[in-house]
């Protein structure tokens, strides 16, 4: 398997970490993304929107990082890695909704500071725009208490096992770590607990480990 992208990406990541979870051999090819790699036509024949990351296994070729973490969860997927849940019915039910509510509500609420503290600064040079930083945290507390709620009646997201739709959090949330608005998780000490109980996992560790936590 071959991963094509930047360790430095979000998207990336998901796609890495799943791959350390379940023990599949794989290579990443470092495409610079400041450089504009990401718009060469090889890497454009792969993934037609020229962005990162693509993955290629033997002849299929695949693109967007959630897609592509679903494809490697189920292709190694065995009874001591099953992060999807799809032999139950109910249990993949949860997965995929908690998947979603990560998707529809809780990146989008906290996504944006960290483009804003991070990512723009960054690549665009430009500085933090506090306005939307301050609306997107008022966003994120309202999907923390959310969070808060279901994290009080079972340890993960979508019940008393780790998913998928844990692991799925884990991109985006590290780097918002790194912002200095980390601190907005004290008030949610179930949320806490829970990503600390993620930070501890072998796999995040590892991949944690490229990337930074100052800037």
């Amino acid at each position: 398997m071959k991963v094509f992208g930047h360790p430095l990406s979000t998207n990336v990541a998901r796609v890495l970490v799943c791959l350390e979870e379940v023990g599949a051999e794989y290579e990443l090819v470092t495409l610079d993304f400041l450089a504009g790699e990401h718009n060469v036509p090889d890497h454009v024949a792969r993934n037609p929107f020229g962005k990162i990351p693509a993955l290629q296994d033997g002849d299929l070729i695949l693109f967007e990082s959630r897609a592509i973490a679903k494809y490697i969860l189920r292709k190694f997927k065995s009874r001591e890695v099953d992060l999807l849940r799809e032999g139950d019915i109910e249990a993949a039910a949860m997965v995929d909704a908690w998947t979603e509510v990560e998707a529809q509500q809780y990146y989008p609420a906290l996504s944006p500071v960290v483009f804003e503290c991070i990512i723009f600064p960054i690549m665009r040079g430009t500085t933090t725009d506090q306005s939307v930083v301050d609306e997107s945290l008022e966003k994120l507390k309202k999907v923390l208490d959310v969070y808060e709620a279901q994290l009080s009646k079972h340890e993960y997201l979508a019940g008393d096992f780790f998913s998928f739709a844990d692991l799925n959090h884990f991109p985006f949330t590290f780097y918002f770590m790194a912002t200095p608005y980390a601190p907005v998780f004290d008030a949610y000490p179930r949320v806490k607990a829970w990503w600390q109980r993620l930070m501890l996992r072998p796999s995040i560790k590892k991949i944690s480990g490229n990337m930074p936590t100052r800037f």
